[in-house]
Protein backbone atom coordinates (compact mmCIF):
# COMPACT_ATOMS: atom_id res chain seq x y z
CA UNK A 1 0.00 0.00 0.00
CA UNK A 2 1.08 3.80 -0.59
CA UNK A 3 3.35 4.82 2.20
CA UNK A 4 2.27 7.70 4.09
CA UNK A 5 4.48 10.89 5.66
CA UNK A 6 3.71 13.93 7.35
CA UNK A 7 6.41 16.67 5.90
CA UNK A 8 7.41 20.12 6.80
CA UNK A 9 8.86 20.30 4.02
CA UNK A 10 7.57 23.12 1.74
CA UNK A 11 6.48 22.86 -1.95
CA UNK A 12 9.75 24.50 -3.32
CA UNK A 13 11.92 22.53 -1.08
CA UNK A 14 10.40 18.67 -1.24
CA UNK A 15 12.77 16.27 -3.67
CA UNK A 16 9.71 14.17 -5.31
CA UNK A 17 9.01 13.40 -8.45
CA UNK A 18 6.17 15.67 -8.59
CA UNK A 19 4.65 18.28 -6.56
CA UNK A 20 0.76 18.79 -6.15
CA UNK A 21 -0.65 22.16 -5.67
CA UNK A 22 -4.68 23.01 -5.40
CA UNK A 23 -6.22 25.75 -7.75
CA UNK A 24 -9.95 26.39 -7.67
CA UNK A 25 -12.63 28.31 -9.97
CA UNK A 26 -12.56 32.16 -9.21
CA UNK A 27 -15.13 34.95 -10.38
CA UNK A 28 -12.84 35.98 -12.28
CA UNK A 29 -10.53 32.63 -13.50
CA UNK A 30 -7.89 29.99 -11.70
CA UNK A 31 -7.07 30.94 -8.41
CA UNK A 32 -4.28 29.32 -6.77
CA UNK A 33 -5.19 27.34 -3.29
CA UNK A 34 -3.21 27.85 0.13
CA UNK A 35 -0.24 25.51 -0.22
CA UNK A 36 0.58 26.61 -3.40
CA UNK A 37 2.37 29.93 -2.38
CA UNK A 38 6.08 28.76 -2.88
CA UNK A 39 5.43 27.07 -6.38
CA UNK A 40 3.22 30.04 -7.22
CA UNK A 41 6.48 32.30 -6.28
CA UNK A 42 8.55 30.39 -8.34
CA UNK A 43 6.77 30.75 -11.19
CA UNK A 44 6.89 34.72 -10.58
CA UNK A 45 3.07 34.87 -9.09
CA UNK A 46 2.27 33.94 -12.71
CA UNK A 47 1.16 30.42 -11.90
CA UNK A 48 -2.62 30.53 -12.28
CA UNK A 49 -1.85 32.66 -15.85
CA UNK A 50 -0.05 29.74 -16.62
CA UNK A 51 -2.54 27.28 -15.93
CA UNK A 52 -4.63 29.26 -17.83
CA UNK A 53 -3.11 29.30 -20.78
CA UNK A 54 -2.95 25.60 -20.43
CA UNK A 55 -6.50 24.77 -20.34
CA UNK A 56 -7.07 24.74 -16.73
CA UNK A 57 -10.08 26.33 -15.62
CA UNK A 58 -9.84 24.49 -11.50
CA UNK A 59 -12.76 23.03 -12.12
CA UNK A 60 -13.19 19.86 -9.73
CA UNK A 61 -11.16 16.63 -10.70
CA UNK A 62 -9.43 18.14 -13.42
CA UNK A 63 -5.31 18.06 -13.57
CA UNK A 64 -2.75 19.79 -15.48
CA UNK A 65 1.16 18.51 -15.52
CA UNK A 66 3.45 21.24 -16.07
CA UNK A 67 7.63 21.44 -15.68
CA UNK A 68 8.38 22.76 -12.26
CA UNK A 69 10.37 26.16 -12.97
CA UNK A 70 13.33 27.19 -10.92
CA UNK A 71 13.83 27.20 -7.46
CA UNK A 72 12.00 23.90 -7.29
CA UNK A 73 12.98 20.56 -6.09
CA UNK A 74 10.36 18.42 -8.06
CA UNK A 75 10.50 18.71 -12.05
CA UNK A 76 7.14 18.34 -11.82
CA UNK A 77 4.25 20.21 -11.25
CA UNK A 78 0.43 18.90 -11.01
CA UNK A 79 -2.03 21.23 -10.48
CA UNK A 80 -5.25 19.65 -9.25
CA UNK A 81 -8.72 21.26 -9.60
CA UNK A 82 -10.80 21.97 -6.52
CA UNK A 83 -13.88 23.07 -7.75
CA UNK A 84 -15.60 26.42 -6.90
CA UNK A 85 -13.58 28.90 -4.55
CA UNK A 86 -14.96 29.22 -0.91
CA UNK A 87 -15.86 32.50 0.47
CA UNK A 88 -13.32 35.03 1.78
CA UNK A 89 -13.72 33.56 5.27
CA UNK A 90 -14.33 30.02 4.64
CA UNK A 91 -12.22 27.00 3.94
CA UNK A 92 -12.30 24.21 1.01
CA UNK A 93 -14.55 21.46 1.72
CA UNK A 94 -13.26 18.47 3.14
CA UNK A 95 -14.83 16.08 0.52
CA UNK A 96 -13.28 18.83 -2.32
CA UNK A 97 -9.75 17.85 -1.21
CA UNK A 98 -10.25 13.99 -0.97
CA UNK A 99 -11.67 13.66 -3.94
CA UNK A 100 -8.81 16.02 -5.67
CA UNK A 101 -6.16 14.43 -3.91
CA UNK A 102 -7.55 11.14 -5.41
CA UNK A 103 -7.12 12.54 -8.75
CA UNK A 104 -3.93 13.71 -8.27
CA UNK A 105 -2.30 10.18 -6.85
CA UNK A 106 -4.31 8.69 -9.63
CA UNK A 107 -2.55 10.82 -12.16
CA UNK A 108 0.80 10.08 -10.71
CA UNK A 109 1.14 6.74 -11.15
CA UNK A 110 4.33 5.02 -11.43
CA UNK A 111 6.26 7.25 -9.29
CA UNK A 112 7.97 7.14 -6.11
CA UNK A 113 7.34 10.13 -4.90
CA UNK A 114 4.68 12.95 -4.65
CA UNK A 115 4.78 16.09 -2.37
CA UNK A 116 0.62 17.15 -1.76
CA UNK A 117 0.70 20.87 -0.97
CA UNK A 118 -3.00 20.80 -0.90
CA UNK A 119 -4.89 23.29 1.41
CA UNK A 120 -4.53 21.75 5.56
CA UNK A 121 -4.91 24.03 7.65
CA UNK A 122 -5.96 21.36 10.52
CA UNK A 123 -5.81 17.95 10.83
CA UNK A 124 -9.26 17.28 9.49
CA UNK A 125 -8.37 18.83 6.34
CA UNK A 126 -4.69 16.84 6.80
CA UNK A 127 -6.73 13.55 7.38
CA UNK A 128 -9.50 13.98 4.03
CA UNK A 129 -6.25 14.62 1.82
CA UNK A 130 -4.22 11.59 3.01
CA UNK A 131 -7.50 9.34 3.05
CA UNK A 132 -7.95 10.81 -0.66
CA UNK A 133 -4.53 10.11 -1.82
CA UNK A 134 -4.29 6.63 -0.39
CA UNK A 135 -7.62 5.74 -2.06
CA UNK A 136 -6.89 7.38 -4.93
CA UNK A 137 -3.63 5.20 -5.64
CA UNK A 138 -5.00 1.92 -5.55
CA UNK A 139 -5.12 -0.53 -7.95
CA UNK A 140 -6.49 -4.11 -8.51
CA UNK A 141 -3.50 -5.96 -10.59
CA UNK A 142 -3.66 -9.45 -8.87
CA UNK A 143 -4.23 -11.09 -12.17
CA UNK A 144 -2.78 -9.21 -14.71
CA UNK A 145 0.01 -11.49 -16.61
CA UNK A 146 2.47 -9.10 -15.53
CA UNK A 147 1.60 -8.37 -12.21
CA UNK A 148 4.16 -10.04 -10.31
CA UNK A 149 6.85 -9.19 -13.04
CA UNK A 150 7.42 -12.75 -14.03
CA UNK A 151 5.32 -13.94 -16.18
CA UNK A 152 5.46 -11.65 -19.17
CA UNK A 153 8.69 -10.11 -21.29
CA UNK A 154 9.12 -6.43 -20.25
CA UNK A 155 6.79 -7.21 -17.23
CA UNK A 156 9.10 -5.41 -14.83
CA UNK A 157 9.32 -2.48 -16.63
CA UNK A 158 5.69 -2.48 -17.16
CA UNK A 159 4.71 -2.71 -13.74
CA UNK A 160 6.84 0.47 -12.79
CA UNK A 161 4.62 2.57 -14.83
CA UNK A 162 1.58 0.97 -13.59
CA UNK A 163 2.60 0.63 -10.22
CA UNK A 164 0.30 3.09 -7.57
CA UNK A 165 2.18 6.23 -6.23
CA UNK A 166 4.67 4.55 -4.11
CA UNK A 167 4.80 7.77 -0.80
CA UNK A 168 2.97 10.89 -0.47
CA UNK A 169 4.38 13.34 1.53
CA UNK A 170 1.73 15.81 2.83
CA UNK A 171 3.54 19.02 3.19
CA UNK A 172 3.00 21.74 5.60
CA UNK A 173 1.74 19.43 8.26
CA UNK A 174 2.67 19.37 12.25
CA UNK A 175 4.79 15.55 12.12
CA UNK A 176 5.09 15.98 16.04
CA UNK A 177 1.32 17.49 16.59
CA UNK A 178 -0.72 14.87 18.18
CA UNK A 179 -4.07 15.98 15.97
CA UNK A 180 -2.02 15.44 12.55
CA UNK A 181 -0.31 12.32 14.05
CA UNK A 182 -3.80 10.74 14.84
CA UNK A 183 -4.98 12.09 11.29
CA UNK A 184 -2.88 10.24 9.51
CA UNK A 185 -2.72 6.60 11.39
CA UNK A 186 -5.83 6.57 11.40
CA UNK A 187 -6.03 7.68 7.66
CA UNK A 188 -3.79 5.05 6.74
CA UNK A 189 -5.87 2.24 8.93
CA UNK A 190 -8.95 3.36 6.91
CA UNK A 191 -7.68 3.38 3.64
CA UNK A 192 -5.93 0.32 4.05
CA UNK A 193 -9.77 -1.48 5.33
CA UNK A 194 -11.56 -0.06 2.72
CA UNK A 195 -8.70 -1.38 0.18
CA UNK A 196 -8.96 -4.72 1.87
CA UNK A 197 -12.89 -4.79 1.08
CA UNK A 198 -11.99 -3.44 -2.33
CA UNK A 199 -9.63 -5.91 -3.20
CA UNK A 200 -12.20 -8.92 -2.14
CA UNK A 201 -14.86 -7.46 -4.42
CA UNK A 202 -13.02 -7.44 -7.45
CA UNK A 203 -11.82 -10.92 -6.79
CA UNK A 204 -13.27 -13.55 -9.44
CA UNK A 205 -16.06 -15.83 -8.16
CA UNK A 206 -14.11 -18.94 -8.94
CA UNK A 207 -11.20 -17.72 -6.30
CA UNK A 208 -13.85 -15.85 -3.68
CA UNK A 209 -16.32 -18.44 -2.54
CA UNK A 210 -17.91 -18.61 1.29
CA UNK A 211 -15.58 -20.59 2.18
CA UNK A 212 -12.78 -18.56 0.93
CA UNK A 213 -14.07 -15.86 2.37
CA UNK A 214 -14.69 -17.52 5.35
CA UNK A 215 -10.81 -17.96 5.77
CA UNK A 216 -10.01 -14.37 4.78
CA UNK A 217 -12.09 -13.38 8.09
CA UNK A 218 -9.79 -16.31 10.29
CA UNK A 219 -6.86 -14.71 8.47
CA UNK A 220 -7.64 -11.08 9.32
CA UNK A 221 -9.17 -12.44 13.15
CA UNK A 222 -5.27 -13.81 13.79
CA UNK A 223 -3.35 -10.68 12.97
CA UNK A 224 -5.28 -8.47 14.75
CA UNK A 225 -6.62 -10.07 17.92
CA UNK A 226 -10.27 -10.80 16.98
CA UNK A 227 -12.45 -13.46 17.54
CA UNK A 228 -13.55 -15.26 14.71
CA UNK A 229 -16.36 -18.29 14.67
CA UNK A 230 -17.28 -19.89 11.44
CA UNK A 231 -20.66 -21.70 10.77
CA UNK A 232 -20.39 -24.51 7.89
CA UNK A 233 -23.08 -26.08 6.29
CA UNK A 234 -23.35 -28.85 9.07
CA UNK A 235 -23.75 -26.41 11.97
CA UNK A 236 -26.04 -23.68 9.77
CA UNK A 237 -28.29 -27.07 9.17
CA UNK A 238 -28.48 -28.28 12.77
CA UNK A 239 -29.14 -24.25 13.74
CA UNK A 240 -31.89 -23.99 11.59
CA UNK A 241 -30.15 -21.38 8.86
CA UNK A 242 -33.14 -21.98 6.61
CA UNK A 243 -32.64 -18.59 4.73
CA UNK A 244 -28.82 -19.49 4.22
CA UNK A 245 -29.45 -23.19 3.71
CA UNK A 246 -32.17 -22.20 1.01
CA UNK A 247 -29.99 -19.46 -0.92
CA UNK A 248 -27.03 -21.77 -1.01
CA UNK A 249 -28.41 -25.13 -1.89
CA UNK A 250 -28.39 -24.75 -5.54
CA UNK A 251 -24.18 -23.83 -5.67
CA UNK A 252 -21.44 -26.41 -5.04
CA UNK A 253 -19.48 -24.25 -3.13
CA UNK A 254 -21.80 -24.42 0.37
CA UNK A 255 -23.11 -20.99 2.09
CA UNK A 256 -20.95 -19.95 5.66
CA UNK A 257 -22.49 -17.50 8.48
CA UNK A 258 -19.09 -16.15 9.78
CA UNK A 259 -18.87 -13.83 13.19
CA UNK A 260 -15.93 -12.23 13.58
CA UNK A 261 -15.73 -9.47 16.49
CA UNK A 262 -13.87 -6.49 17.90
CA UNK A 263 -13.78 -6.32 22.15
CA UNK A 264 -12.87 -3.54 24.05
CA UNK A 265 -11.98 -4.26 27.92
CA UNK A 266 -13.69 -0.26 28.59
CA UNK A 267 -16.39 -0.76 25.72
CA UNK A 268 -19.97 0.23 27.63
CA UNK A 269 -21.37 -0.17 23.97
CA UNK A 270 -22.28 -2.96 21.27
CA UNK A 271 -22.52 -2.03 17.77
CA UNK A 272 -23.59 -5.27 15.60
CA UNK A 273 -22.75 -4.98 12.03
CA UNK A 274 -24.61 -7.35 9.15
CA UNK A 275 -23.61 -7.58 5.90
CA UNK A 276 -24.82 -9.16 2.57
CA UNK A 277 -21.91 -12.26 1.19
CA UNK A 278 -23.62 -13.48 -2.04
CA UNK A 279 -20.17 -14.07 -3.30
CA UNK A 280 -21.56 -14.84 -6.72
CA UNK A 281 -25.73 -14.32 -7.75
CA UNK A 282 -26.87 -15.75 -10.92
CA UNK A 283 -30.08 -14.99 -9.92
CA UNK A 284 -30.80 -18.40 -9.36
CA UNK A 285 -33.42 -20.51 -10.36
CA UNK A 286 -35.02 -16.93 -11.50
CA UNK A 287 -31.94 -16.29 -13.70
CA UNK A 288 -30.66 -12.90 -14.00
CA UNK A 289 -31.04 -11.44 -17.91
CA UNK A 290 -27.99 -11.16 -20.37
CA UNK A 291 -26.03 -7.97 -19.44
CA UNK A 292 -26.78 -8.57 -16.01
CA UNK A 293 -24.58 -11.05 -14.54
CA UNK A 294 -20.77 -9.98 -15.39
CA UNK A 295 -20.68 -7.88 -12.20
CA UNK A 296 -22.45 -10.20 -9.95
CA UNK A 297 -19.17 -11.06 -8.09
CA UNK A 298 -19.83 -7.60 -6.50
CA UNK A 299 -23.04 -8.81 -4.63
CA UNK A 300 -20.63 -9.51 -1.70
CA UNK A 301 -19.74 -5.90 -1.01
CA UNK A 302 -22.12 -5.31 2.06
CA UNK A 303 -20.40 -8.20 3.71
CA UNK A 304 -16.93 -6.99 2.57
CA UNK A 305 -17.99 -3.71 4.35
CA UNK A 306 -18.68 -5.40 7.50
CA UNK A 307 -15.10 -7.63 7.57
CA UNK A 308 -13.28 -4.02 6.74
CA UNK A 309 -15.04 -2.03 9.03
CA UNK A 310 -14.52 -4.25 12.40
CA UNK A 311 -10.78 -4.83 11.31
CA UNK A 312 -10.65 -1.02 11.36
CA UNK A 313 -12.25 -0.86 14.70
CA UNK A 314 -9.85 -3.05 15.89
CA UNK A 315 -6.59 -1.07 14.26
CA UNK A 316 -7.93 1.96 15.62
CA UNK A 317 -8.36 0.08 19.20
CA UNK A 318 -11.89 1.93 19.50
CA UNK A 319 -13.58 1.39 22.60
CA UNK A 320 -16.81 0.12 21.62
CA UNK A 321 -17.20 -3.62 20.87
CA UNK A 322 -18.26 -4.34 17.13
CA UNK A 323 -19.37 -7.20 16.18
CA UNK A 324 -19.71 -8.37 12.29
CA UNK A 325 -21.66 -10.62 10.81
CA UNK A 326 -20.97 -11.91 7.57
CA UNK A 327 -23.73 -13.86 5.71
CA UNK A 328 -21.88 -15.72 3.02
CA UNK A 329 -23.68 -18.05 0.33
CA UNK A 330 -23.49 -18.81 -3.67
CA UNK A 331 -26.97 -18.43 -5.57
CA UNK A 332 -27.03 -20.75 -8.73
CA UNK A 333 -29.36 -22.81 -10.80
CA UNK A 334 -29.10 -26.32 -10.45
CA UNK A 335 -31.19 -29.18 -9.70
CA UNK A 336 -30.81 -28.92 -6.04
CA UNK A 337 -31.18 -24.98 -6.34
CA UNK A 338 -34.55 -23.41 -4.30
CA UNK A 339 -37.27 -23.17 -6.48
CA UNK A 340 -40.16 -20.32 -6.95
CA UNK A 341 -43.10 -21.44 -4.98
CA UNK A 342 -40.65 -23.20 -2.35
CA UNK A 343 -41.36 -22.29 1.65
CA UNK A 344 -38.07 -21.56 3.86
CA UNK A 345 -38.27 -21.97 7.40
CA UNK A 346 -35.85 -19.40 8.40
CA UNK A 347 -33.50 -19.33 11.88
CA UNK A 348 -35.90 -16.93 13.96
CA UNK A 349 -38.85 -20.08 12.92
CA UNK A 350 -40.80 -17.66 10.15
CA UNK A 351 -41.60 -19.01 7.47
CA UNK A 352 -40.65 -17.75 3.81
CA UNK A 353 -42.76 -18.12 0.53
CA UNK A 354 -39.95 -17.71 -2.03
CA UNK A 355 -41.50 -15.76 -4.95
CA UNK A 356 -38.30 -15.28 -6.70
CA UNK A 357 -34.78 -16.71 -6.24
CA UNK A 358 -33.28 -13.23 -7.16
CA UNK A 359 -34.30 -11.74 -4.23
CA UNK A 360 -32.05 -13.78 -2.20
CA UNK A 361 -29.68 -11.27 -0.34
CA UNK A 362 -32.92 -10.32 1.95
CA UNK A 363 -33.12 -13.99 3.14
CA UNK A 364 -29.55 -14.83 4.00
CA UNK A 365 -29.47 -11.26 5.96
CA UNK A 366 -32.87 -11.92 7.72
CA UNK A 367 -30.82 -15.18 9.48
CA UNK A 368 -28.13 -13.36 10.53
CA UNK A 369 -30.02 -9.90 11.53
CA UNK A 370 -32.27 -12.36 13.67
CA UNK A 371 -28.82 -14.23 15.12
CA UNK A 372 -27.33 -10.70 16.02
CA UNK A 373 -30.34 -10.00 17.77
CA UNK A 374 -29.86 -12.70 20.31
CA UNK A 375 -26.81 -10.91 21.35
CA UNK A 376 -28.75 -7.75 22.62
CA UNK A 377 -26.56 -5.17 20.87
CA UNK A 378 -27.60 -1.58 21.13
CA UNK A 379 -27.69 -1.02 17.63
CA UNK A 380 -27.72 -3.55 14.67
CA UNK A 381 -26.74 -1.83 11.23
CA UNK A 382 -26.94 -4.59 7.69
CA UNK A 383 -25.31 -3.22 4.60
CA UNK A 384 -26.08 -4.67 1.06
CA UNK A 385 -26.14 -4.53 -2.49
CA UNK A 386 -29.73 -5.29 -2.12
CA UNK A 387 -32.23 -3.96 -4.77
CA UNK A 388 -31.95 -2.43 -8.38
CA UNK A 389 -34.87 0.00 -7.27
CA UNK A 390 -32.73 1.61 -4.68
CA UNK A 391 -30.32 2.46 -7.85
CA UNK A 392 -33.41 3.73 -9.76
CA UNK A 393 -34.43 5.87 -7.27
CA UNK A 394 -30.68 7.35 -6.03
CA UNK A 395 -28.66 6.56 -8.99
CA UNK A 396 -25.12 5.10 -8.47
CA UNK A 397 -23.44 7.41 -6.36
CA UNK A 398 -25.69 7.38 -3.48
CA UNK A 399 -26.88 4.74 -1.07
CA UNK A 400 -30.14 4.63 0.70
CA UNK A 401 -31.29 4.97 4.26
CA UNK A 402 -33.85 2.96 6.54
CA UNK A 403 -34.72 2.20 9.81
CA UNK A 404 -36.91 1.45 12.60
CA UNK A 405 -35.89 4.82 14.41
CA UNK A 406 -36.53 7.95 12.89
CA UNK A 407 -33.59 9.78 14.94
CA UNK A 408 -31.05 6.87 14.27
CA UNK A 409 -31.29 6.95 10.80
CA UNK A 410 -30.56 11.03 10.61
CA UNK A 411 -27.53 9.99 12.83
CA UNK A 412 -26.13 7.67 10.09
CA UNK A 413 -26.95 9.85 6.91
CA UNK A 414 -24.97 12.34 8.67
CA UNK A 415 -22.57 10.69 9.46
CA UNK A 416 -22.29 9.22 6.10
CA UNK A 417 -22.57 12.89 4.64
CA UNK A 418 -19.44 14.13 7.23
CA UNK A 419 -17.25 11.10 5.86
CA UNK A 420 -18.06 12.03 1.75
CA UNK A 421 -20.26 9.32 1.40
CA UNK A 422 -23.70 10.01 -0.69
CA UNK A 423 -26.58 8.68 0.94
CA UNK A 424 -29.96 9.84 1.36
CA UNK A 425 -33.10 8.53 4.22
CA UNK A 426 -35.67 6.70 2.92
CA UNK A 427 -39.21 5.58 4.13
CA UNK A 428 -40.76 2.74 5.02
CA UNK A 429 -44.28 2.87 4.45
CA UNK A 430 -46.19 0.39 6.25
CA UNK A 431 -49.04 0.07 3.36
CA UNK A 432 -46.33 -2.13 1.48
CA UNK A 433 -45.78 -4.71 4.36
CA UNK A 434 -49.45 -5.69 2.92
CA UNK A 435 -47.85 -7.00 -0.52
CA UNK A 436 -45.33 -9.67 1.02
CA UNK A 437 -48.28 -11.30 2.58
CA UNK A 438 -48.55 -15.30 1.34
CA UNK A 439 -51.32 -17.62 1.09
CA UNK A 440 -48.89 -20.09 2.64
CA UNK A 441 -46.25 -18.61 4.94
CA UNK A 442 -45.58 -16.15 7.59
CA UNK A 443 -44.06 -14.07 4.72
CA UNK A 444 -43.10 -13.74 0.78
CA UNK A 445 -39.86 -12.61 -0.18
CA UNK A 446 -41.35 -10.01 -2.42
CA UNK A 447 -43.82 -7.29 -2.55
CA UNK A 448 -45.45 -4.60 -4.65
CA UNK A 449 -42.86 -4.05 -7.57
CA UNK A 450 -43.10 -0.31 -7.52
CA UNK A 451 -41.10 0.68 -4.38
CA UNK A 452 -39.20 -2.06 -4.43
CA UNK A 453 -35.93 -0.92 -2.11
CA UNK A 454 -38.56 0.00 1.03
CA UNK A 455 -40.42 -3.18 0.15
CA UNK A 456 -36.71 -5.09 0.73
CA UNK A 457 -36.47 -2.79 3.78
CA UNK A 458 -39.79 -3.88 5.76
CA UNK A 459 -38.86 -7.20 5.04
CA UNK A 460 -35.72 -7.15 7.42
CA UNK A 461 -37.40 -5.18 9.73
CA UNK A 462 -39.51 -8.28 10.18
CA UNK A 463 -36.28 -10.11 11.56
CA UNK A 464 -34.78 -7.55 13.50
CA UNK A 465 -35.32 -8.19 17.06
CA UNK A 466 -37.94 -6.83 19.80
CA UNK A 467 -36.87 -3.21 20.83
CA UNK A 468 -33.04 -3.37 18.78
CA UNK A 469 -32.59 -0.15 17.17
CA UNK A 470 -31.66 -0.79 13.73
CA UNK A 471 -30.47 0.52 10.18
CA UNK A 472 -30.54 -0.71 6.53
CA UNK A 473 -27.93 0.54 4.15
CA UNK A 474 -28.57 0.07 0.76
CA UNK A 475 -25.59 0.29 -1.42
CA UNK A 476 -26.76 -1.50 -4.56
CA UNK A 477 -25.75 2.15 -5.97
CA UNK A 478 -22.39 3.07 -5.34
CA UNK A 479 -20.59 -0.42 -4.02
CA UNK A 480 -19.46 -1.14 -7.67
CA UNK A 481 -18.13 1.48 -10.08
CA UNK A 482 -18.22 0.30 -13.71
CA UNK A 483 -17.58 4.00 -15.34
CA UNK A 484 -13.99 5.52 -15.59
CA UNK A 485 -12.61 6.40 -12.43
CA UNK A 486 -13.11 9.62 -11.06
CA UNK A 487 -12.03 11.44 -7.63
CA UNK A 488 -10.91 8.66 -5.22
CA UNK A 489 -13.12 6.23 -6.60
CA UNK A 490 -11.63 3.61 -8.73
CA UNK A 491 -13.26 1.30 -11.31
CA UNK A 492 -14.78 -2.02 -9.65
CA UNK A 493 -15.27 -2.54 -5.74
CA UNK A 494 -15.30 1.02 -4.17
CA UNK A 495 -15.40 0.29 -0.33
CA UNK A 496 -18.86 1.63 0.18
CA UNK A 497 -19.76 2.35 3.44
CA UNK A 498 -16.97 1.20 5.37
CA UNK A 499 -16.42 4.94 6.51
CA UNK A 500 -19.84 5.49 7.89
CA UNK A 501 -19.61 2.41 9.51
CA UNK A 502 -16.52 3.13 11.30
CA UNK A 503 -17.34 6.73 12.12
CA UNK A 504 -20.87 5.23 13.22
CA UNK A 505 -18.31 2.86 15.14
CA UNK A 506 -16.43 6.15 16.62
CA UNK A 507 -19.20 8.27 17.56
CA UNK A 508 -20.71 5.04 19.59
CA UNK A 509 -17.54 4.71 21.23
CA UNK A 510 -17.51 8.44 22.35
CA UNK A 511 -21.06 8.14 23.58
CA UNK A 512 -22.59 10.39 20.55
CA UNK A 513 -25.60 8.59 19.53
CA UNK A 514 -27.16 7.92 23.10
Amino acid sequence: MTALTLSTSSAATVRADAVVVGVAKGAKGVVVAPGAEAVDKAFGGKLAAVLETLGASGAEGEVTKLPAADGLKAPVVLAVGLGEAPGKDDGYDNEALRRAAGSAARALTGSKKAGFALPVEDAEAAAAVSEGALLGAYSFTAYRSNGNGQNAKGAKKNDAKSAPLAEVALLGTKPRDKEFKAAAERSQALAAEINRARDLINMPPNDLDPKAFAAEAQAAAKEFGLKVEVLDEKALKKGGYGGLLGVGQGAEAPPRLVRIAHTHAKATKTLALVGKGITYDSGGISLKPAGHNETMKCDMSGAAAVFAAVVAAARLGLEVNVTGWLALAENMPSGSATRPGDVLTMYSGKTVEVLNTDAEGRLVLADALTRASEETPDAIVDVATLTGAMVLALGSRTFGIMANDDAFRTSVHEIAEEVGEQSWPMPMPSELRKGMDSPVADIANMGERMGGGLVAGLFLKEFVGEGITWAHLDIAGPAFHEGAPWGYTPKGGTGSAVRTLVRLAERTAAGDLG
